[in-house]
This record gives C-alpha cells, sequence and structure tokens, in this order.
C-alpha cells in the first residue's frame, strides 16, 4: 500500500513540476511576445509612483494583458525599483519587457509636452510642444521672445502642470556671456551665475527640472565640453601648429563663427591650419567683431576700416597667430574639424553666394573669387532695390 501511494506521490509530484514549468514558459512567452496595442500611446509615470501603480494604468489603457505579470516580469529582472518618472513614448504592439525596459533605463523623457528654452547665436526663442503619439511628431503649441514677447497662456498652463519636461538648448558658436544672460530668463532655474570662460561649455540640449541651479547646469556644459575636446584632442592628426588643447579650442571657435556649412568645417580649419604653419596672419572678421563686443550681444553692422587696422589681443588682421581665448563656444563638429582638418593646400576663401565659400590655394584665384562675390552682392542689391 505504501509503495501504491509513494507511486501516486510521484506521479502526481511529476505532474506538478511539468505544470509548474509549463506554466513558467507561457508566463516568459507572454511577457515578451508582442502586445495588444494597436496605436502609440503616451504614458506617465509621475513622480513617487510604482510598478503596481503603473501596470494598472498600462492595463486600463490596453496597452499589456495582464499588469499582474508585468509586475512579476519586473520583478523577476529586477527592475521594479528602477522605475524612472517622466512620459513615455510605448510604441503599438510594445511587448511587456520593452515596456518594463522604457519606463526603467532613464534618460530622458520620450513624450508628452516640453518646454524649449533657445539659445541662439542672433536670438532666443522660448518654444512649447507636444508630441504626437499616433504620429511621433511634435506639434509646436506655442513660440515666443522671452524678452520681447506677451507670455502666452499656453506657457502658463505648462507651467503649472507636474509633468511638463524642459530642456535648454544651446546652439553652436554662442558666447558665453549670451547663454548666462539668457539663463537668468529661464523662470525654471535658480540662483546666480557669473559667466564662464569663452569656449568652455558644449553646445547642446540639455534636460532641467523646476529648481536646478543655472550654476549646476553651467557645470554641466562645462563637463561635457571639457570631455569633448579631451576625446578629440586624442584622436588629432599629427604634427598640428597647435601647442595644446586650449589651443585647438580656440581654433574650433572660429571655425564655428566661419560657416554655417556643416561639411565645410574640415575645409575652413585646413584653410587656418595652412596659415599657421606658413606663419601667415589669419585675417578673420570674427575675431575683429570679438575685439569690438567681447562676445556680448550682435555687432550688428559692418567692421569699420579703423576697427581692422586698430591693434587688439582679437584682431587677426594685426596680431600674428591666434588670439589669446576662445571668441566662442565651439560644438563638437568644430573642434574635431579644428583638429582633423582636411588636406589641402587652401590659405583663402571667400563666401561664394549660396551660404558656403569658394577655396583658393593661391591670391590670384582668390582675387577672381572675390570679384565674383562682388558681382553676387552687387546683383542682389539690384535685385533688392528692384522689389
Amino acid at each position: 500500500m505504501w509503495r501504491h501511494i509513494a507511486s501516486n506521490a510521484l506521479t502526481f509530484f511529476v505532474i506538478l513540476v511539468f505544470l509548474v514549468g509549463g506554466g513558467i514558459i507561457w508566463a516568459q512567452r507572454e511577457y515578451e511576445t508582442a502586445g495588444p496595442l494597436s496605436e502609440a500611446i503616451c504614458l506617465e509615470v509621475p513622480r513617487g509612483s510604482n510598478m503596481s501603480r503603473v501596470s494598472e494604468d498600462l492595463a486600463e489603457q490596453g496597452a499589456v494583458t495582464s499588469a499582474t505579470l508585468l509586475r512579476l516580469g519586473a520583478d523577476y529582472s529586477d527592475k521594479t525599483q528602477s522605475l524612472k518618472a517622466g512620459s513615455y513614448l510605448v510604441p503599438e504592439n510594445a511587448s511587456m519587457a520593452e515596456i518594463v525596459d522604457i519606463v526603467t533605463r532613464g534618460g530622458a523623457s520620450t513624450c508628452g509636452t516640453e518646454v524649449i528654452y533657445r539659445i541662439g547665436v542672433n536670438s532666443a526663442e522660448v518654444e512649447v510642444r507636444e508630441l504626437d503619439p499616433t504620429t511621433g511628431r511634435f506639434e509646436d503649441m506655442a513660440e515666443f521672445d522671452p524678452a520681447a514677447d506677451e507670455v502666452p497662456e499656453e506657457y502658463t498652463r505648462v507651467r503649472e502642470a507636474s509633468d511638463t519636461r524642459y530642456r535648454v538648448a544651446l546652439a553652436e558658436g554662442v558666447t558665453s556671456w549670451q547663454v548666462v544672460e539668457e539663463l537668468r530668463s529661464v523662470d525654471v532655474l535658480e540662483g546666480e551665475v557669473e559667466v564662464p570662460e569663452e569656449g568652455s561649455l558644449a553646445p547642446n540640449s540639455y534636460e532641467v527640472a523646476p529648481g536646478d541651479s543655472r550654476a549646476d547646469l553651467i557645470d554641466r556644459m562645462q563637463r561635457a565640453q571639457e570631455v569633448i575636446l579631451s576625446e578629440a584632442w586624442a584622436n588629432r592628426a599629427p604634427d598640428l601648429p597647435l601647442t595644446g588643447p586650449e589651443e585647438a579650442l580656440v581654433l574650433a571657435s572660429i571655425v564655428e563663427k566661419e560657416t554655417g556649412v556643416a561639411e565645410e568645417r574640415p575645409q575652413v580649419a585646413s584653410v587656418f591650419v595652412n596659415r599657421l604653419r606658413r606663419g601667415m596672419r589669419l585675417q578673420t572678421d570674427p575675431t575683429v567683431i570679438y575685439g569690438i563686443t567681447e562676445g556680448q550681444g550682435v555687432l550688428g553692422r559692418g567692421i569699420r576700416q579703423s576697427e581692422l587696422r586698430q591693434a587688439t589681443p582679437y584682431n587677426t588682421y594685426v596680431i600674428e597667430g591666434l588670439p589669446p581665448t576662445p571668441i566662442a563656444n565651439p560644438g563638437r563638429a568644430a573642434i574635431e574639424a579644428a583638429l582633423n582638418p582636411a588636406e589641402t593646400q587652401y590659405v583663402f576663401f571667400v563666401a561664394d553666394g549660396t551660404g558656403g565659400h569658394a577655396f583658393a590655394e593661391t591670391l590670384d584665384e582668390h582675387n577672381e573669387n572675390v570679384a565674383r562675390w562682388r558681382q553676387i552682392e552687387a546683383e542682389q542689391g539690384e535685385d533688392t532695390q528692384a522689389n
């Protein structure tokens, strides 16, 4: 009899193991298979929320078939405690595993309403926009100049919302003074800040939160620029006429201000590198302008002949070599171009009427390019008068 009972118990145990194993395999397959979501949604994870609340919200929105299974999967993968507050784009047919990864991996929010404080070379702008999860495209809700325009109601409304995201975006070529002046008008930031060294800030987009310190944000920008410069210097071309990373940053800032055409940067850099190698003066207008404005705003007029003759530390028509400091905050591409310039014999360039430049190896070629540019300027002036 005991042998019969033992045999039945063993049979029951085998069946139980089989059922449990099958259940685990089913649960894993269900957790990793495509979900029921027919179109993308924007999932909001409030501060202080937990995986239980998020899973219930997802089930209510039809994004998952089982809130319990999502919680168990998050627990099993040790991601429950890694939940990050924010607004996240959950794509159609996202599996539970993919959703858990989206809400726990960190980084910037990927949908919802965001306010971008854009700091440009010639102006600043505040942009309010919202991501449409069904199209994956941002739609502008409001744009205004914080110094000149009245604050729109839409901005006030989203500022009062708890799930609004904020970013500060620096354009390549802005000066440190411009950055600090505009940060003072960003009302989600707090505290005073001194103007940092020219060139020390990395143009990029930085996510911020209400109550963040302006000084801390500047520190983030400086650390980012240090990393970029260090990496570019380590991978520089051989035999450059530069004594160190500091001079590379100066050259990169000149390249940044001389061209707005991305693919031209290595060629522009080659002109200045070739001039430095030959002992030629750089003769670049942006340095002269910086000597006049000290980086505090836009000159707003042409350079006078007296200013081209005036001996200042930034007048590269007069001084030998590079100016003493950068003249703006260059981006990664300009820094990399300065340290890996194109291999050319160019020592001249002038505008070509298309937004780019015509390059030349000899003065005769350059004079021909200048004559063509003068003709284009004259024709454009005639067209303006005709209109």
